[in-house]
């Protein structure tokens, strides 16, 4: 993002192993950062029917999860064979990201139209109470599976190429595919922190009572960029991320 990783990666030229290694770790942990993964979490997130800490947490974990074993699956054949997608099958790869981005803003804007998110205020004794009415979804392995699907999907595009190139440049094949490990796991970690703030900041007083007015802002927002995505991956926009 904005030239950030080249930036990074260079620590590691002529550097020792254990340099280049965390090298690595740097990029996954700054991975989470992309306008696309804040885009698609934010809204996986405020959209689901829980945003505890733990819930985002979870959610975040198994996104980081699919994403990071896609990124190595993918990215182990640039290593040992450079063979890369074709740039077609790349494109595609790009437009299931501005679809996947587009979907989660749009299942926000629906739950917040049917009312999900509205203020609700009631009394204890002489005490007004208000919170953002959310109601609840036990149906945790399902959103987990659905999150880890859908880092399976960011995995293929997105800046997770960027990344593989960039671990591609070291010359020692088994310290590159090291390196690839290392970017895949704390990828996952950084999704999880990422989710995990973002679910904390979502249950604070300040943010959760005025939810309701936030959540059309955020998911209009997130889907203009899902298709602005969309454009730029077939060229039709430019992309400066």
């Amino acid at each position: 993002m904005f030239g950030l990783d080249d930036r990074i990666a260079a620590f590691s030229d002529g550097g020792s192993i254990w340099i280049v290694l965390a090298v690595a770790i740097l990029l996954g942990l700054r991975h989470a950062t992309d306008p696309d993964h804040i885009a698609a979490v934010s809204t996986l997130v405020a959209g689901g029917r829980e945003r505890a800490t733990r819930r985002a947490s979870e959610l975040g974990l198994a996104w980081g999860l699919g994403h990071g074993l896609t990124l190595f699956a993918f990215g182990l054949p640039i290593l040992l064979l450079d063979s890369y997608l074709p740039e077609r099958a790349q494109q595609g790869a790009e437009t299931a990201i501005a679809v996947v981005i587009a979907y989660l803003a749009v299942r926000l804007l629906i739950r917040w139209r049917r009312g999900a998110f509205h203020d609700h205020t009631h009394s204890h004794g002489d005490v007004d109470h208000s919170h953002t009415h959310v109601g609840h979804d036990h149906r945790h392995p399902r959103g987990r599976l659905g999150a880890f699907g859908i880092g399976l999907v960011h995995g293929m595009g997105g800046s997770a190429g960027v990344g593989i190139l960039l671990v591609a440049s070291i010359e020692s094949t088994a310290l590159s595919v090291a390196s690839l490990v290392l970017l895949a796991v704390f990828t996952a970690v950084s999704m999880t922190v990422l989710s995990g703030s973002f679910g904390r900041a979502l249950v604070t007083r300040p943010v959760s009572t005025a939810f309701g007015g936030v959540a059309p802002v955020l998911g209009t927002a997130s889907l203009a960029f899902g298709i602005w995505y969309a454009t730029a991956a077939w060229s039709l926009a430019p992309y400066p991320f």
